[in-house]
């Protein structure tokens, strides 16, 4: 057994002898993608292969706090049941010792091709003193790997300003016959930017172009970037680190955001328009994208963020995906609701229709820590109104999302959500008399999606079992037009 495949084994081995604990720990989630033991973070290789789903991560198998990078991985049918697999890539050449960092995956003459970064660590500052190089696995079945004897694929920085210790995170596609990939990186005075690489083969790359920059407070380093074409534009979406909080905005430690514009394929430069947030909740990052056989955009996410506060991580397990979302362009932005299959988890539904709400009010049936809420309200003469979610009166633990109608705010408050990091998230919102909600609640996280995707906000939460209650609030009269709530199966194993 070579060594990469040595490396896996000992992986594997270590992440079975936690995964039954895990797996009935409280905080466990039952639908949404998670590590089966230890750490988890970004999401890549986000494919359609061989008529099936496959999803890798960053995971370091030996402890539930990050370390040395591996990719975990998983697939699945119908984006709803995913199937864990063995663990795709270890650390285990020159190039890579010290990590297989983030990248992105493409099938290529019925094969499917992983483009990492590899990570070494060089004596002295962290965030200097290192290596980052392109590396590329091959696999003809999609789950057993195989680093090319080519490796690494990019083995140097471009000369210029751009900064000669980050540069990673690669987003291949291919346009008009030839691959391209897109790079996180920054110049050396610390501005993130995104380099553009083309190759005919995805083993000889050539450099492109500085393909997009920074301006103002746009951070200092572009992580995870992934350009796609919507609607005959082109989106860049990237999760830039070290942007300053401005009002409402930007109060996480990193941000997952995007711009839309066109780029110029001949050039490699690529125009664009304003920096929009993705998601205005928590817990969102690293977000990457890929098309599926129905032609449909779907992104999934990082739900959780760096140097954030992990309840579960002393349970032997930490990180978790979001739901797969449908992403659409409209009105000059980004949509995003989560696909309908999730629609398959739904059982026992609980029905409402025209009821009226002055004060705070709960219904029967609606409740629980693992279900599906979809509701349309008409909020009339109302200036505030919301609801509270994972409610235990008796320890007072409530997630509170609140609409200012004067303001034109929405408010997500996990202030008293029960352990774990507190907070508050607002964004602008367009409130006009009729909004909708579509809420999805599992055992540690809510992600809410207002106005068919207007606004989304993604939240890690740790209540008690307990906290299990859901009321509606208003200051003046209210009509709930229709209510569905369902509870949701559990999807993995």
């Amino acid at each position: 057994m070579d060594m990469h495949n040595q490396q896996i084994e000992k992986a594997n081995q270590e992440v079975n002898k936690l995964k039954e604990q895990v797996s009935n720990h409280e905080w466990n989630l039952q639908y949404h993608v998670m590590p089966q033991a230890n750490w988890m973070n970004d999401p890549n290789g986000f494919s359609y292969y061989k008529g099936e789903y496959h999803l890798f991560y960053q995971h370091h198998p030996y402890d539930s706090k990050w370390g040395p990078m591996h990719w975990g991985h998983v697939k699945s049918k119908d984006l709803v049941r995913w199937e864990h697999l063995p663990i795709a890539l270890a650390p285990s050449e020159d190039y890579d010792k010290d990590g297989c960092f983030s990248g992105s995956a493409i099938e290529k003459d019925g094969k499917l091709y992983l483009m990492y970064t590899g990570n070494v660590w060089i004596e002295g500052k962290l965030d200097e003193d290192l290596k980052q190089v392109q590396a590329i696995a091959v696999s003809e079945d999609g789950i057993h790997f195989e680093k090319i004897k080519e490796n690494p694929v990019i083995s140097e920085v471009p000369g210029g300003d751009i900064n000669i210790f980050h540069f990673r995170d690669p987003k291949v596609w291919k346009h008009e016959g030839s691959y391209y990939c897109v790079l996180g990186s920054k110049t050396k005075s610390n501005t993130g930017q995104v380099l553009l690489y083309r190759s005919s083969n995805l083993i000889d790359w050539e450099f492109v172009s500085v393909m997009a920059k920074g301006k103002g407070n746009f951070g200092f380093m572009w992580e995870c970037p992934d350009l796609f074409e919507l609607e005959g534009k082109e989106v860049l979406v990237m999760s830039p680190q070290g942007v300053k909080p401005e009002g409402n905005d930007y109060h996480n430690l990193h941000q997952a955001g995007y711009v839309i514009g066109e780029l110029n394929y001949q050039t490699g430069i690529f125009q664009y328009g304003p920096y929009y947030t993705l998601d205005h909740g928590f817990d969102f990052y690293a977000p990457q994208t890929m098309v599926d056989d129905k032609g449909r955009r779907i992104l999934i996410a990082w739900m959780d963020m760096w140097e954030s506060d992990m309840p579960t991580q002393e349970f032997g397990y930490s990180g978790a995906m979001t739901i797969p979302r449908i992403v659409s362009l409209k009105n000059s932005r980004l949509y995003m609701l989560p696909v309908p299959e999730l629609a398959e988890l739904r059982e026992e539904e609980t029905y409402y229709s025209d009821v009226k709400i002055n004060g705070e009010q709960s219904f029967e049936g609606v409740y629980g820590d693992c279900l599906e809420l979809n509701m349309e309200i008409n909020v009339k003469e109302a200036t505030t109104f919301g609801l509270k979610l994972r409610k235990d009166a008796a320890t007072k633990q409530e997630t509170i999302l609140s609409f200012d109608k004067l303001d034109g705010l929405v408010t997500l408050d996990r202030t008293k959500a029960g352990v774990g990091p507190g907070g508050v998230r607002k964004a602008a919102i367009s409130l006009d008399e009729i909004i909708t909600l579509h809420i999805f609640i599992d055992k540690s996280s809510v992600e809410i999606f207002i106005n068919e995707g207007e606004r989304v906000m993604s939240a890690r939460i740790y209540p008690t079992k307990e906290a299990q209650g859901i009321t509606f609030f208003s200051d003046r009269l209210i009509t709930i037009t229709s209510l569905s709530k369902w509870n949701l199966k559990k999807a993995i194993k």
